[in-house]
């Protein structure tokens, strides 16, 4: 599949006015070390490193299998590993549980929270970080902006279509100002409109931002549309009999 073509103008425009909103910039370089993690018995990672400089986009690819959403698990805590480090900006963060390393996840799942309204998902991070309720609701506000969809707030998550799902997923990652945005195929199962129209989104945002991003996807227009730099990961190995 070719790279996507650009959106209509006026589109475009109303993205760059929706990106007036973000008041922060990302200085962040993203460093891994012989990173390995296991799954019982079977290496699913192996000794694996990498940089990601500042501003940059890494996407990595590779078959079913290969263990590219582990990185992703492995880089922002939610797996463990067997041996490896993380760094950002020269910092160990190997250790620091998921909230305190300053990093945001968008799933292809979206992992909305089903009991709580758009704006109570997007202030989840920020109420983890003891944000007060003005600091939240205005934060709420400018990310609802940022991915147009400002009158959203009070919306049940189950009325969402998939493209405000993943939308509202990538606001609720923003929102806690990361230093790093982790990408597990956050286009999948999406019409084509849409898709395109969220690549496009979405790219704005890191351009805007100068955040240090990792893209994963099966998809290599997606690859060479978000890429500044490319890594592809091995087919698994088979465990012995």
């Amino acid at each position: 599949m070719a790279a996507p073509a650009p959106l209509p103008n006026n589109r475009d425009t109303y993205w760059l006015r929706c990106l007036l909103f973000l008041p922060w910039e990302y200085l962040a370089v993203l460093k891994v070390n012989n990173l390995c993690v296991s799954y019982t018995d079977q290496q699913i990672v192996s000794g694996l490193s990498f940089e990601v400089p500042t501003a940059t986009t890494l996407t990595i690819t590779g078959p079913s299998g290969a263990g590219k959403s582990t990185v992703l698990k492995a880089i922002c805590g939610l797996v463990r590993t067997s041996s490896g480090s993380v760094f950002i900006d020269n910092r160990d963060i190997t250790q620091l549980p998921t909230h305190r390393r300053g990093i945001g996840l968008v799933t292809q799942t979206n992992d909305l929270f089903p009991h709580l309204t758009v704006a109570q998902n997007i202030a989840f991070g920020l109420r983890m970080n003891g944000a007060s309720n003005r600091e939240m609701s205005d934060r709420v506000r400018e990310m609802l902006n940022v991915v147009g969809l400002a009158n959203f707030a009070d919306r049940d998550i189950n009325s969402l279509s998939g493209g405000e799902a993943r939308r509202i997923a990538l606001a609720r990652s923003l929102a806690p100002s990361p230093k790093i945005l982790l990408l597990d195929e956050p286009f999948t199962g999406l019409d084509d409109e849409i898709r395109i129209s969220l690549m496009y989104q979405t790219k704005a945002i890191l351009a805007s931002s100068s955040m240090t991003s990792i893209l994963v996807t099966h998809d290599h227009s997606e690859a060479e549309f978000f890429s500044t730099s490319a890594l592809s990961l091995p087919p698994p190995v088979e465990p012995s009999l």
